[in-house]
């Protein structure tokens, strides 16, 4: 009778089992999660959008960045299978067009661009210049820097006397065992950025970051055992921390660290536990030893009115000036560095400040426009003047005054003929007589130069006289037959 109850209960045990459609192995199913597709979110993400208004915020230089083909330097991701992504500059090129405010992506696509103008549909007539490209790539991935594993196994068991006979065994046990692996990885991507004009690097504008990335496998399983059968259970779960994913974060991280630096704005404090940066510091500095005093005091004015003081912006360090200062660094009373420094660390980046960041251009923008307008009213009216005096000019070119000096200067010649009938006088002296007939036969404007030589030739004929009376025979001049 022991046996058929024990038949008896195992049918039951048997039936209740294949009754569970579950259980059946003919409809094994498995189910599937399905999720909608949601907008990719990082830590970084929203530092990207304050950054760009911080550029508008802090009113910085317009800055047009082109990117060079960034790709895995260091040969791994086609030897693990695409474990680390070949080739990054989508990445890199949505962080850049994703910062808005004074930065503006210009994308690097010869091929399409040359094929948009053989088909006429685009020329290089409006095309962006960039300022700026970015270099860099993927140039460190080492796995296995650190693994670990561990497991744990545990068991019990015990034998009751007082088992059914029925069961095969009088034995229950209970066992328990579990397995953890740990590895751990490393990822590191460079960045530089380069002169779009002179194609040379830009002294320290470069970022080098890295990432540990990791992945776990954990293992558990319980056993039972029941006067002879046994039970168990089994799960185990493997994690890994996304590569590609982790990149993305270290091309977020690195263009927040250079466009902050080249734009020299405190981009660090939106980052998690980030410290300033030397590089924005010294150069801020830099700028305030470059400026005025007049210039210092007007930056510190622009900075006070956004954050919601109200001050004027006049260049004078005015009552209203030192008690906005001071409230933001006690004890002010000039614009030192460190005062200077203090102002352009406590700007908040937030609507407000943004907000009133745009009312001050607008105002600047009114002001300068009033001026071009005031100038060119007054080139307006100087340039109805200018006629009136061209008018005049004319007129008193009209005057011929040193045409009539000429034909009083031109006669002068004519009462200079009577030298030349002088000239023939001499008739005993033939040489004399000779050299002025030739001169008579020159133009008139080189009579004047000839009348140089006559001089001389009276000039000698005066020595020949005075060199005929000899001293001693009484003064008579001796003819020349005589000497």
């Amino acid at each position: 009778m022991k046996w058929i109850r024990s038949v008896f209960f195992l049918s039951l045990i048997l039936l209740a089992l294949i009754s569970c459609a579950s259980v059946d192995p003919r409809n094994v199913d498995v189910e599937i999660r399905e999720e909608p597709p949601t907008a990719k979110i990082t830590s970084f993400t929203e530092a990207l959008t304050l950054l760009g208004k911080m550029t508008e915020i802090y009113s910085t230089q317009e800055l047009r960045v082109q990117s060079k083909e960034i790709a895995d330097n260091t040969g791994t991701a086609g030897a693990t299978g695409g474990e680390i992504p070949r080739d990054i500059s989508e990445m890199l090129q949505s962080t850049l067009n994703s910062i808005g405010g004074k930065v503006t992506y210009v994308p690097y696509n010869p091929d399409f661009i040359q094929n948009q103008m053989v088909t006429g549909y685009s020329t290089f007539e409006n095309k962006t210049i960039p300022n700026v490209v970015i270099t860099g790539g993927i140039t460190e991935f080492d796995r296995g820097l650190e693994t670990r594993g561990s497991n744990v196994d545990a068991g019990i068991e015990a034998d009751f006397s007082h088992a059914p006979s029925w069961a095969p065994s009088n034995t229950v046990a209970a066992d328990y065992g579990t397995e953890d692996k740990y590895g751990l990885a490393s990822i590191t991507l460079d960045f530089n950025m380069i002169d779009f004009q002179s194609m040379a690097g830009i002294a320290k504008m470069q970022t080098v970051n890295s990432i540990k990335v990791s992945k776990a496998v954990s293992e558990k399983e319980l056993a039972i055992t029941l006067l002879g059968p046994t039970f168990g259970l089994k799960g185990s779960i493997k994690k890994v921390q996304g590569r590609h994913a982790a990149v993305r974060m270290l091309v977020q991280l690195s263009m927040v660290q250079i466009i902050g630096k080249y734009l020299m704005v405190p981009y660090w404090t939106l980052l998690p536990e980030a410290n300033p940066d030397p590089v924005v510091m010294d150069g801020v500095k830099k700028a305030f030893y470059n400026m005025g005093q007049v210039e210092r005091i007007i930056k510190v004015q622009e900075f006070l009115f956004i954050q919601g003081y109200d001050v004027s912006i006049t260049g004078e360090l005015d009552q209203e000036t030192l008690s906005a200062l001071q409230k933001v660094k006690p004890a002010a009373r000039t614009i030192d560095k460190e005062t200077y420094m203090a102002v352009f660390l406590s700007v908040p980046i937030n609507d407000d400040v943004f907000e009133r960041r745009m009312e001050l251009n607008k105002a600047y923008a009114e002001a300068a426009l009033a001026q071009k307008k005031k100038a060119a009213l007054a080139r307006q009216k100087a340039s109805v003047k200018k006629p009136a005096s061209k008018k005049a000019e004319p007129e008193v070119a009209a005057e011929p005054a040193p045409r009539q000096a000429e034909p009083e200067v031109a006669p002068e010649p004519a009462p200079r003929q009577p030298e030349q009938k002088v000239a023939t006088e001499p008739a005993p002296e033939p040489k004399p007589v000779q050299e002025p007939q030739e001169v008579a036969s020159t133009p008139v404007p080189k009579i004047e130069k000839q009348a140089t030589p006559k001089e001389e030739i009276s000039a000698t004929e005066e020595e020949k006289k005075s060199s005929a009376t000899k001293s001693g025979l009484g003064g008579r001049e001796l003819s020349e037959d005589e000497w």
